[in-house]
């Protein structure tokens, strides 16, 4: 999560553009890593389908969930992907969507309103199965 800093402006935790998210660790992603560099390429273009199809239903599900004021929150979730990778990020990155960290987690003043955190969680139980299915559809 962001940092406050002096000068009133805040940093993600690996110096890129604002976010404001989730980060989820995978244990065993290094070999995991190792071995998809191993894969032919039709499996892991499949492996990304799965990928985009899990980031898609995250993102339908903090829409269906976010607290609707002005509507700002609901309309400018995005997912993020990087093919090479295997990687996608969901979250917000406008600078007038910083609050939603304050939705997500709460304040000292205001109750947590999550979308991100249940929407990921509703998702994981899903991706092993469409990775299997894209997988599958590849194989002879």
């Amino acid at each position: 999560m962001a940092r406050r800093r002096r000068g009133g402006r805040r940093r993600s935790p690996r110096g890129a553009g604002r976010s404001s998210g989730i980060t989820v660790t995978i244990e065993g992603l290094p070999e995991l890593r190792r071995r998809l560099e191993e894969m032919p390429a039709q499996l892991k273009l499949a492996c990304f389908r799965a990928l985009k199809e899990s980031g898609g239903a995250i993102v339908d599900g903090v829409k269906g969930r976010v607290k609707v004021d002005s509507g700002n929150l609901h309309g400018s979730v995005k997912a993020r992907y990087e093919n090479n990778r295997l990687r996608a990020e969901i979250g917000w990155w406008d600078r007038d969507d910083e609050y939603a960290v304050w939705q997500e987690f709460g304040t000292k003043a205001m109750p947590a309103n999550p979308s991100l955190g249940p929407a990921l969680e509703e998702e994981k139980q899903h991706l092993p199965d469409r990775i299997k299915r894209e997988v599958r559809r590849e194989l002879p």
